[in-house]
C-alpha cells in the first residue's frame, strides 16, 4: 500500500488509505465499484478522489504495458558512478537520463556508485549499443557496472 508521511498523512483517514490502496493496483476502477468497495456513494467518493489528487497523494494513471508483447525482453539494472558529483554535474547528467527512452527508471542512490538505472531493450545487442553509445556518453559517467535480470519475480505490473 502506498503511505504518506509526516502531517500530511494525518490527514488520511482509513477511507483515504483504502481507496489509494485499491487505486494503486486498479487505477481505471470505477468511481461506483470504488465507493462501493469503500463504503461510501459515488458523489462522495469521486469528491475524496479529487481531493487526493489535489492534494498529491495520486500523482497521475497510466497504462502497465506488457514488455514482453513489446519486444522488450532485457531488463538490467546499472550503476553509474560519475567522475564529480557537483551540483551543476548532477544536474546535467540528470536532465540527459530523462531523454534516454531505454531507461524506464533512474535513481541517485546513497552508497559505493552514484545512480541505479533500470534499463529495458529488445535484447543483448541492443543493451550493449546503449550502453556503449548512450549511457556511457552521457555526461560525467566515469564508470558502469551492469546486472542483467534473469527473472522477475515481483514488479510493478498487476
Amino acid at each position: 500500500m502506498m503511505a504518506a508521511s509526516g502531517a500530511k498523512s494525518k490527514s488520511l483517514d482509513r477511507i483515504d488509505r483504502r481507496m489509494l490502496e485499491i487505486l494503486a493496483h486498479d487505477g481505471r476502477i470505477a468511481v461506483t465499484e470504488l465507493a462501493r468497495r469503500v463504503g461510501l456513494s459515488k458523489t462522495p467518493c469521486q469528491i475524496r478522489v479529487r481531493r487526493l489528487e489535489a492534494a498529491g497523494y495520486i500523482r497521475g494513471y497510466r497504462a502497465v504495458l506488457d514488455a514482453t508483447r513489446l519486444d522488450l525482453t532485457h531488463l538490467a539494472f546499472v550503476e553509474v558512478k560519475l567522475a564529480t558529483t557537483t551540483a551543476p554535474a548532477l544536474d546535467a547528467f540528470n536532465q540527459a537520463a530523462l531523454a534516454v527512452t531505454e531507461i524506464e527508471e533512474c535513481h541517485m542512490i546513497a552508497g559505493g556508485f552514484d545512480y541505479l538505472l533500470k534499463v529495458r531493450t529488445r535484447d543483448i545487442a541492443s543493451y550493449r549499443r546503449v550502453l556503449g553509445e548512450t549511457i556511457s556518453a552521457l555526461p560525467h559517467v566515469a564508470q558502469t557496472s551492469t546486472f542483467v535480470v534473469m527473472q522477475a519475480i515481483k514488479d510493478q505490473g498487476p
